[in-house]
């Protein structure tokens, strides 16, 4: 005669107490869903940063440059603006000259930073440097003194690009340039490096 073993499942016959149990656990956990919700929404809603405004490079209107115009007014013919020295801030590159009725005076080629709370960067180099509201003049890359004009002028991956027309001897026309600079800056070591060869102008 075969015998079947049938397993004991005394254990899985439901009981009231049994339901009851399972039913308060139940409770218990969706009311402790309940009350973590709000923390949970508060925690990721405090993790949210919202995008910080973008700093407006330096304004060139209204600063003084360190020009000798005898009274002459001063004029912007180039400008160009970019982070030169790798602190997210934008610095303004400006080249400028005295404006005269005639001829071409020579221009200088400054940087320009905000006002007073830098990081020690070019703006640095006045003495502080930074994105404030005041535009200032912290470095001069080109003295009036050089006899240059500016010719083309950029700022692309924090380097500094001009394009400077010059005169081979002081005998050269101030009309007529006979000389072509392409020249480049880079802020290295709290300095700016200079480097670009000089051409001379086929004429």
């Amino acid at each position: 005669m075969q015998t079947s073993v049938v397993p004991d499942l005394a254990h899985t016959h439901a009981r009231p107490v049994h339901w009851l149990a399972t039913a308060a656990a139940m409770a218990a956990v969706v009311a402790g869903a309940g009350t973590l919700q709000p923390e949970a929404a508060t925690a990721s809603q405090a993790g949210v940063t919202t995008a910080a405004a973008p700093v407006a490079a330096p304004d060139a209107a209204g600063v003084t440059y360190p020009l000798a115009c005898a009274g002459a007014p001063s004029v912007v013919t180039k400008r160009a603006t970019g982070d030169i020295d790798g602190d997210g801030l934008p610095e303004t590159v400006v080249a400028a000259r005295c404006q005269a009725g005639s001829g071409t005076p020579p221009s200088g080629l400054y940087v320009l930073a905000g006002g007073a709370g830098g990081t020690g960067g070019a703006g640095g180099a006045g003495g502080a440097g930074g994105a404030g509201p005041e535009a200032r003049v912290v470095a001069t890359l080109v003295e009036p003194a050089e006899r240059q004009s500016v010719d083309a002028l950029a700022v692309r991956d924090g380097t500094v690009t001009a394009t400077l027309l010059g005169y081979s001897s002081p005998d050269v026309p101030k009309c007529c340039p006979d000389q072509r600079e392409t020249v480049k800056w880079r802020w290295e070591g709290g300095k700016f490096i200079r480097s670009g060869p000089v051409e001379a102008l086929g004429r």
